[in-house]
């Protein structure tokens, strides 16, 4: 690496800033040594550093959660949450794997996990920004610094991805001021192992999302399979488990408040470096529109498939989804009204400006840029807001379709300049994608949804409308919601993608055969081509305007902070973070409830469980807690079986599923969610209350041994 921005970040910090807050790069935590041991870590920080080496490279990423290795043989743990759609698109009426839960007793019964699942292993981390932003490319803008910084990451792309079997990305840090190239082993072969029950899992459903305290099993597993010769392969009954040459180990003692803790996972994004502007159109606008929509969506989704399981199974994971950024951006709201966090980020952007004008050589590298981020980051919100229910008003078979249509664009040209998406290392993603549309789609469902999005759409005025996407879909501006209902039917009456025999025969086909069909959707698809591509070239001619601005921002406000002597870690970004911190309580609770322990027990579990809805405990597991039946899972100080924790550690969404550690590098836990009135630390890391919150490894043991009989997965972990 380079002497960088990243190095520079810090170099000149103090120890203060970096207790509890931080998602730290591995490679930064060097500079951090001094306080992770005296945090408590027993290992070398230099350890983390080390990708391929123990504990790292048994941390792995599912795409979207995070998971780890905790056995030879490929044995995989996440959350429930996690593999929530793979348990949903396995179960039936008759075989309800989400209310009963499911345990595989050897390889044979294994099911495999939802179309698309990948585990993703990270082995290499390489600082490419020079590869990147060329001497030629810096001196470029709009679409054109766009298309030249994408052809650049697709070659480092390109080239790494030689190595069969390996993903590779390039992603930005620091709003696009510096870029690393990272290199995953992608396993695609992955099966169902085990999952508890509905009433374990999810206990306490979306009443206790975000709460505390909490008692849910919030965990599950699943195994990554390979070919006989060790390498990346589709799903095959003769591939074999992937032997991980390291995995996580279980504590053997359980932890206790004030011990230290580390989460190891792939947080997905953090918004602490945005500028005031931003803050006030995500509060003011994106996430009220955001919880207004999802509420409707719900509401449309619980009347369309009452009193039909099938249709309810298949949807499961969506609502899941749903529910969950929900209840998030709610209490973002909640902790945002009153709060002084838009005051204080305009007064700390101001302090910046008035340190980049105050100096003569600052304000000739910064001065522009700080003005014209401003002004960019107005249009395209502005833009944004426009298109909110465009962009949530075409149906999934339409959706379907138009990828379709566009990778036979793509198809004409070389691989090389294909657009990032749609090359040959693509095509298996872009299969499954379209293979597995039925798994989760219910077309009363999702008609619904679009007609509900549509006359949000409709209502704005003519000037608002894309004219041909209106032309297309058949409608205008005004339309009654019968008249948008019978536009609606017309089109899904005359297409036949939902047949999956149909729609596969079309993956492949040629421009020519797509501008000669009659269904509905794929004529929708090819009529609103030109436009997409217009309306796309305009966003990255924007986009590129930004990306230039804001890395200088980033560049100045990286300056400045050093020079106060405070710490500038990158953004979440859905990389390889560690973040540390130890378990602990909190002196109030929320909304000036009394304080917080630092752990729940069984105890909370049974006196929750009323039998119904989300708080419906299995039996076996009240019986076992009614007779204290906790085995060497009990506390002795709790006197029970600890069930979740919290602790001081810097998480967000894509954390779920990370390996919380004690400072051997033990698994002790489960990462799954924060607290309500913290979950802003999105934006503005608040110390006092920020808390998340684990599942705890004894809990997760004593519901596998006395509740599901998984012994034969507690003996391949060690755990027997």
């Amino acid at each position: 690496m380079k002497k960088s921005l990243l190095a520079l970040a810090v170099l000149s910090t103090t120890s203060a800033a970096f207790a509890d807050e931080g998602m730290w790069m591995p490679q930064q935590l060097p500079q951090v040594a001094k306080q992770l041991k005296a945090a408590g870590l027993k290992l070398d920080p230099a350890s983390l550093t080390k990708l391929t080496e123990f504990p790292m490279n048994a941390i792995v990423s599912l795409g979207g959660c995070s998971a780890s290795f905790v056995s030879p043989n490929g044995l995989v743990v996440t959350n429930h949450h996690c593999v929530y759609n793979s348990i949903a698109v396995n179960s039936t009426k008759e075989r309800d794997l989400l209310a009963n839960g499911f345990v595989a007793h050897n390889y044979g019964e294994e099911l495999p996990a939802a179309p698309g699942s990948r585990v993703y292993v990270t082995k290499e981390v390489v600082n490419v920004t020079d590869q990147i932003i060329t001497p030629e490319v810096a001196k470029l803008q709009g679409k054109a610094r766009v298309d030249a910084i994408e052809k650049n990451q697709k070659a480092l792309v390109a080239e790494c991805e030689k190595d069969e079997g390996h993903r590779c990305t390039v992603s930005s840090f620091y709003g696009g001021l510096e870029f690393y190239k990272i290199k995953q082993l992608e396993i695609r072969d992955v099966r169902l192992v085990h999952a508890p029950a509905d009433g374990v899992g999810k206990f306490g459903g979306d009443t206790d999302n975000w709460m505390w305290p909490r008692h849910t099993g919030d965990y599950g597993f699943y195994r990554a399979y390979v070919s006989k010769d060790g390498k990346a392969a589709d799903y095959s009954k003769d591939n074999v488990p992937y032997e991980s040459k390291s995995f996580l180990k279980l504590a053997k003692e359980g932890v206790k408040e004030g011990d230290f803790v580390m989460v190891l996972g792939y947080p997905g994004r953090t918004n602490r470096h945005r500028l005031p502007s931003e803050v006030s159109n995500t509060f003011g606008f994106e996430y009220p529109a955001f919880i207004q929509n999802s509420n409707e969506t719900l509401a449309i989704i619980d009347r369309e498939t009452k009193g039909d399981r099938d249709a309810a199974l298949k949807v499961a994971g969506q609502v899941a989804n749903i529910n969950n950024y929900y209840k998030n951006r709610k209490g973002m709201l909640n902790s945002y009204e009153g709060s002084d966090v838009l005051e204080r980020k305009s007064k700390e952007h101001d302090a910046l400006k008035a340190w980049v004008n105050s100096d003569a050589k600052r304000k000739a590298a910064f001065g522009a840029d700080l003005e014209a981020v401003e002004k960019l980051i107005a249009q395209r919100d502005a833009e944004n807001k426009r298109d909110f229910f465009l962009d949530r008003s075409s149906p999934t078979l339409l959706n379907a379709a138009r990828m379709m249509y566009r990778l036979a664009n793509e198809n004409l040209k070389p691989n090389a300049d294909r657009k990032a998406g749609y090359q040959e290392r693509d095509a298996k993603r872009i299969k499954q994608s379209i293979d597995g549309v039925n798994k989760t789609y219910v077309a009363k469902v999702n008609k619904a949804i679009v007609l509900n999005n549509l006359k949000h759409y409709a209502a704005q005025p003519a000037a608002e409308h894309n004219a041909v996407f209106d032309s297309v879909m058949g409608i205008k501006a005004g339309m009654s919601e019968a008249e948008l209902s019978a536009a609606l039917d017309k089109l899904y009456a005359g297409s036949q993608l939902e047949d999956a025999k149909f729609r596969a025969e079309w993956l492949g086909k040629s421009v020519a055969d797509f501008k000669a069909s009659d269904d509905s959707f794929i004529k929708a698809a090819v009529a609103l081509y030109d436009d997409n591509m217009k309306r796309e070239a305009e966003a990255e001619e924007l986009g590129g305007k930004i990306q230039q601005a804001y890395s200088s921002y980033m560049k100045a406000k990286i300056a400045f902070m050093n020079s106060k002597g405070q710490a500038v870690y990158p953004d979440a970004n859905s990389t390889l973070r560690v973040t540390f911190g130890k378990i602990a309580g909190r002196a109030e609770g929320a909304d000036g409830t009394t304080g917080w322990s630092a752990f729940t027990t069984l105890a909370g579990v049974k006196a929750k469980a009323t039998g119904e809805g989300e708080f419906k405990a299995p039996q076996a597991q009240l019986d076992a807690i009614n007779k204290k039946q906790y085995g060497k899972y009990a506390d002795p100080k709790l006197k029970s079986v600890p069930v979740n924790f919290l602790a001081t550690l810097d998480i967000t969404g894509g954390n779920s599923g990370s390996a919380a550690l004690n400072s051997k590098a033990e698994l002790v836990g489960l990462a799954f969610d924060g607290t309500l009135d913290s979950i802003i630390s999105d934006w503005d890391f608040n110390k006092a209350k920020t808390r998340d919150i684990q599942v705890d490894l004894r809990y997760m043991l004593w519901n596998m041994k006395y509740i599901d009989k998984a012994d034969n997965l507690l003996k391949e972990m060690g755990a027997e």
